[in-house]
């Protein structure tokens, strides 16, 4: 029987899809949908009964700590993180952060060694190169006191008006002030001028220490942070322990500050 039904040709169930004037609604529930918000709301209103006849049948005379030690927010309970675990969990995991935090503050402690030594080559690289700039003023000031100037004669006043030294001497208009060292076209054009090298150098040199500067602030202001952060997790790790003490006041951080108690050994 069931290959003759199968060679019969059926026709496809298609569900009903949603209107095109309820399309902003989303899709169509379908039954089996319907079945599962169904068997959600029976289940809440179940246990709604169960509680209004828990709260019914209450004992006005009953008490118990939780009810006090017990937190809600916006009608749902509340637990806090340390009553979750027990002393000697929290002293674990106290450590463990006082621990991660040492870390943290030692490699910054290293990171900035490091930038300082960067910034100290740095300032003496700058140095260095404005005191051989500052030498070669002073030997251009001196061959300019020493040295005559050059003087060109030419025929005709009409030619001293039209005269073009840079034309004349075939280098840079720049260049022309020089008693020294003036270069021709010809030999610019092959050659590296070594003055404008350091010129970029001296930019670049100075554009890396205001980054190192600035990477220097951020890093002392997070070792500060750090180092609070380790106060504080210190003090919760002994407020744990034994003993007994008492706030004596305040750092300049904020912190309280605790004094323990002497106590005699056995």
């Amino acid at each position: 029987m069931s290959s003759i039904r199968n060679a019969i040709p059926q026709r496809n169930h298609k569900e009903r899809a949603q209107p095109r004037s309820r399309a902003k609604h989303g899709l169509l529930e379908k039954h089996k949908d319907y079945v599962l918000r169904a068997r959600d709301y029976h289940s809440k209103q179940g246990r709604l009964k169960k509680m209004r006849e828990k709260a019914y049948f209450r004992n006005p005379d009953e008490f118990y700590f939780k009810m006090i030690n017990s937190k809600t927010k916006e009608g749902v309970h509340v637990v806090e993180r340390s009553s979750v675990f027990s002393g000697d969990v929290m002293k674990i995991l106290k450590s463990q952060d006082l621990n991660y935090v040492k870390v943290q503050h030692d490699q910054g402690e290293k990171k900035i060694e490091k930038i300082r030594n960067e910034l100290h080559f740095i300032d003496d690289t700058i140095t260095i190169q404005d005191k051989i700039e500052v030498e070669n003023e002073t030997k251009e000031k001196k061959s300019k006191s020493s040295q005559s100037q050059h003087t060109i004669f030419v025929e005709t006043k009409g030619a001293a008006k039209k005269f073009d030294a840079a034309k004349y001497f075939d280098t840079l208009p720049e260049l022309i002030n020089r008693k020294f060292n003036r270069p021709r076209i010809e030999t610019l054009e092959k050659e590296v001028i070594t003055a404008a090298d350091d010129e970029r150098l001296l930019q670049k040199l100075y554009k890396q220490r205001i980054s190192k500067h600035k990477e220097l602030k951020a890093r002392l202001e997070r070792q500060n942070q750090l180092k609070k952060v380790e106060q504080e997790l210190q003090t919760q790790k002994n407020l744990m322990g034994k003993g007994r003490r008492k706030k004596v006041g305040v750092d300049n951080n904020g912190l309280p500050i605790y004094k323990w108690k002497n106590e005699r050994k056995k």
